[in-house]
């Protein structure tokens, strides 16, 4: 029942279910949640070297089929899934498809097959940002596709991105990494689904015969147009075919329940699969403002928003951080550790800079170096024993913070050297040219073990500081300590507003509000247009439950 994952519920139910048939990013999560790392740090490049090939493509579009017509809420679903195995312009791909299952109850349904497929490529790629190599992936693909006289020539746009992402990547000021890379599958999938328009058969024939990883893109879009279609009209496009309705999860998976125990060889169904996420489905569109009617099994989903990034969550985390709003805005972030330059002999980097680049949240999406991704490392400082570390970032101006993150890099005990972690730790701020302890509570302890700990000190109130640090003993024989980032985490703006059906404001949804809107029409359908459609819909809100009333014209 649970649909908002917390980094310890996703953590578990890795350990308990999936152990066999992973590879790559999620290998490479499920072995750093063995050792106690959680999510979303299981994703960030100071931890994960594969964060940025395919793996959360093919694995999070579930939760826009949970939030039809939401794909604000679909990302939020998303989010923390989405980070558990990727970042970067891989999560930024994640949340493309995530979006786009989100957005297909809502394609006009007068366009053409082609018009669909655009409306849901333009509308899923408002959610990126500009600067993300998925979004240069988009727009090059997009625009070729415009462009191509000859609409059933998908190999033009496909030789496009061989040549672009992978041939001539370099040049291009990119880095084409694995055919299993999340860059060029990504492309294979938005050729197939503008190429495809909306057709099943030739979005899975393009799809599958894109190469690189195919069938994981092929599979993301053909769920798509299956949600579009329904299951009887997917149905009869095959009608000589029998379509198996039963699932044998346990050949992949461990521990879960056998909802099958008569048979032998199967536990599920997607029948009952589907039966199982009404409930979830539900209590989304009830919660962003939507309507049921049971008795009907009718939903009225909630008014759509218009499509762009101040609704992606990972935009609203980065503008929190003070590392990277201090330096878009041209200032400057210092970082210093209090111990001298030691030499860790490949055990992270001894040069402070690290621990405050950002990089672990940035939203930009921009091309990786890998190297980048490294933590401070102050081994080989020789420090004498009982000496506290303390790590400090400041800044050029004033920051109005309401939280401290210190995010840990990895930890040694490998018979050669021990340490890369604080015994315990206090956090300080620097206001009035002094640095003072400030009251904060601690999202979570010290672990003695696990490495790459995500710690938030959330102080008991904003305060204006120039600076944040944080001090104690460093752990382990040779006494040493890490840090991947500290970030002083800005107060948040105001979220953006959602459309609502109270046109007027006033708390109640009733006929009041269908005056309102008439005196100030608005788009509520998301189509950008306001239109007759909107008046409809915001009729329907007023009178639910008179359907057939408005079915009947009166």
């Amino acid at each position: 029942t649970t649909t908002s994952l917390s980094p310890e519920v996703i953590a578990s139910g890795w350990t308990q279910h999936i152990n066999r048939f992973i590879w790559v990013s999620n290998a490479s999560a499920r072995s750093l949640i063995s050792r106690g790392v959680l999510p979303p740090v299981t994703g960030m490049g100071t931890a994960n070297v594969n964060r940025l090939m395919i793996d959360a493509q093919l694995t999070t579009e579930i939760f826009g089929a949970l939030c039809p017509g939401m794909p604000e809420r679909a990302l939020e679903l998303a989010d923390l899934p989405i980070r558990t195995t990727s970042a970067g312009y891989a999560a930024h791909a994640a949340q493309f498809y995530a979006a786009l299952y989100a957005l297909a109850p809502l394609v006009p349904a007068d366009l053409s097959e082609r018009d669909k497929a655009i409306w849901l490529f333009q509308h899923a790629r408002a959610y990126l940002p500009n600067t993300s190599k998925s979004a240069d992936i988009c727009d090059v693909v997009f625009a070729d596709f415009l462009a191509n006289p000859d609409p059933n020539d998908w190999e033009r746009t496909r030789d496009l991105v061989y040549q672009r992402y992978q041939l001539n990547a370099v040049a291009n000021g990119f880095r084409y990494r694995a055919w299993y890379e999340s860059s060029v599958n990504f492309a294979s999938g938005i050729i197939a689904l503008l190429y495809g328009e909306c057709d099943y058969r030739k979005t899975v024939r393009i799809g599958t015969c894109s190469g690189w990883d195919s069938d994981n893109a092929t599979a993301t879009l053909g769920g798509m147009i299956g949600l579009m279609l329904g299951s009887s009209q997917l149905s009869a496009l095959f009608p000589a075919t029998n379509f198996s309705d039963r699932f044998w999860i346990l050949r992949t998976r461990d521990n879960l329940p056998d909802y099958l125990l008569s048979d032998s060889a199967a536990e599920d169904t997607f029948s009952l699969m589907g039966e199982r996420m009404l409930d979830i489905i539900e209590r989304q569109i009830t919660a962003a403002g939507g309507l049921i009617d049971s008795d009907r099994a009718l939903w009225l989903l909630p008014p759509a928003n218009t499509p762009s990034t101040s609704w992606n969550p990972r935009q609203r985390d980065d503008a929190r951080s003070a590392n990277n709003a201090i330096r878009r805005a041209g200032g400057t972030v210092t970082p210093s550790s209090s111990v001298p330059l030691g030499n860790p002999g490949g055990r992270g980097v001894p040069w402070v800079s690290y621990m405050a680049n950002a990089v672990e949240g940035n939203f930009a999406g921009r091309e990786e170096v890998d190297g980048d991704s490294s933590f401070y490392c102050s081994l080989g400082a020789a420090i004498p024993p009982g000496t506290e570390v303390v790590l400090s970032v400041v800044y050029d101006r004033e920051v109005h913070l309401d939280a401290v993150r210190f995010i840990e890099g990895e930890r040694y005990d490998d018979g050669v050297v021990q340490g890369g972690w604080f015994e315990g730790l206090a956090v300080e701020a620097l206001q009035g040219g002094s640095w003072n302890a400030v009251p904060t509570t601690q999202s979570v302890a010290l672990d003695p073990v696990a490495p790459f700990q995500l710690i938030e000190f959330t102080l008991a109130s904003p305060i204006l500081a120039r600076g944040v640090r944080v001090r104690g003993l460093p752990g382990g024989v040779n006494r040493f300590v890490t840090c991947a980032e500290l970030d002083a985490i800005l107060v948040e703006s105001a979220p953006p507003i959602a459309n609502t059906w109270d046109s007027n404001g006033d708390g109640v949804r009733n006929v009041e509000d269908l005056y309102a809107w008439h005196a100030a029409p608005a788009d509520l359908t998301g189509d950008g247009v306001v239109d007759p459609h909107d008046r409809v819909y915001q009729e329907a809100a007023v009178r639910w439950r008179e359907w057939n009333d408005m079915t009947n014209g009166r």
